[in-house]
């Protein structure tokens, strides 16, 4: 006998974010997709009054009301959204009215699919794709280098003149200085062992590792959700992202400020263009001065850094691991709060 799928299997199973309110505008169910963008969940959101979630959005909330009083269906593009959890994000919205029969009133129904994260998604896969060409590059300057390096080496050998080798030292210095840097941006020859690991045991030990270099100033804090099963990854590398990242976070705070490591369940993902049905976000949030405009956009290519001290290498080696590991990072940044989020996948992808 072939099950039946039920109407409330279709709407948790939804990338878009569906909230039902009463005629008086509280929330009456939000599904899955609302629950993660809201960041809350629908025993949190029952019954409270949308302007609750809709903080300082006037213009959706009249919206809502003149739905509400017409009953015609109302559907706009590109809206500005304020989330407290989320920062600013994009969405079209629907807005229509269901009538249910026993009902006194009819319902509201508000329909959001957000536009910047599947836009982020994408640029994610475009910058993979750049950073292939950027390692076949990478690759090819490799190479000839190191005849460079032994060229120089066979011509000092020859000179006399201490003045003159002084020249070729230059080369060979500057040779494998290059080498060095050609190095990195190919990234780890090491292969990836995964294995099943708990997200938590490598955040917890991150917080051991960064807790020795900093003081009672730099504020750490754990939101986890401990349901999460384990994924399949390298627990070394891993540990290397995340340290990555939160030591970025350090040196934007300059040793004073809070560091949030959280972790949530996410619904229906694309990775490298295959789509998951479910995954794990890591998000490491900080509230520093946040990741300057320029930067945003590129922030991920190597040699490319806001620091003068900096190598412009560590974000470009964090999304090589992410990616050796099946997963993604994304960056929302704005002053006062940066949030780096890496998901990773719970299971294969889905055709």
């Amino acid at each position: 006998m072939t099950a039946l799928l039920s109407y409330q299997d279709i709407i948790e199973n939804l990338t878009t974010a569906i909230v039902v309110m009463d005629h008086s505008l509280r929330v009456n169910k939000l599904n899955s997709a609302a629950e993660i963008m809201f960041g809350m969940s629908q025993r949190q959101a029952e019954d409270i009054p949308i302007h609750a979630l809709l903080l300082g959005e006037g213009d959706l909330l009249n919206s809502l009301e003149r739905v509400q009083k017409t009953g015609q269906q109302l559907i706009e593009r590109e809206v500005k959204l304020y989330i407290p959890s989320a920062g600013d994000i994009v969405v079209d919205c629907a807005i229509k009215l269901v009538e249910t029969e026993g009902a006194e009133h009819p319902f509201i129904l508000l329909e959001l699919a957000q536009l910047d994260f599947q836009q982020r998604i994408s640029r994610d896969e475009s910058l993979h794709t750049q950073q292939q060409v950027l390692r076949g590059l990478a690759h090819e300057i490799k190479n000839p280098l190191g005849g460079l390096r032994g060229a120089a080496q066979l011509l000092e050998r020859q000179l006399v003149s201490a003045e003159l080798k002084e020249y070729t030292a230059i080369i060979i210095s500057e040779a494998d200085r290059l080498q060095n840097l050609m190095t990195k941006m190919l990234g780890s020859h090491q292969l990836t062992e995964q294995a099943s690991v708990n997200i938590h045991e490598v955040l917890q030990r991150v917080r051991q590792l960064v807790f020795a270099e900093v003081d009672y100033r730099l504020v750490f804090k754990g939101d986890y959700d401990p349901s999460i099963p384990d994924l399949f990854v390298d627990f070394d590398q891993l540990v290397q992202i995340f340290l990555n990242i939160v030591q970025n976070a350090v040196q934007a705070l300059h040793g004073t400020g809070k560091i949030v490591l959280r972790t949530r369940a996410v619904r229906n993902i694309s990775i490298d263009q295959k789509r998951y049905r479910l995954g794990v976000c890591i998000d490491i949030e900080d509230d520093g001065p946040g990741i300057p405009k320029l930067l945003q956009e590129s922030m991920f290519f190597p040699l490319v850094t806001g620091r003068a001290e900096g190598t412009g290498l560590g974000l470009y080696l964090v999304q090589n691991l992410v990616q050796r590991n099946n997963g993604m990072i994304l960056c929302n940044s704005q002053p006062g709060r940066t949030v780096f989020s890496v998901i990773f996948p719970l299971e294969r992808a889905s055709e």
